[in-house]
């Protein structure tokens, strides 16, 4: 668990950390850390998942 701000307070939550490793010669960084984004968006708002 870590401290973190909710609503002006700090509470402990699980956390996680994310990364990904892409070959620059395939992908490039920008769609990489969109991924990354949208990932982080859809683990933290589950009911915006595609079902």
């Amino acid at each position: 668990e870590r401290a973190v701000a909710r609503n002006g307070e700090v509470v402990a939550r699980t956390t996680a950390f994310i990364g990904i490793n892409a070959d620059h010669r395939v992908v490039d960084g920008a769609p990489a850390a969109e991924f990354l984004s949208t990932l982080k968006e859809m683990l933290e708002h589950p009911k915006v998942m595609p079902a």
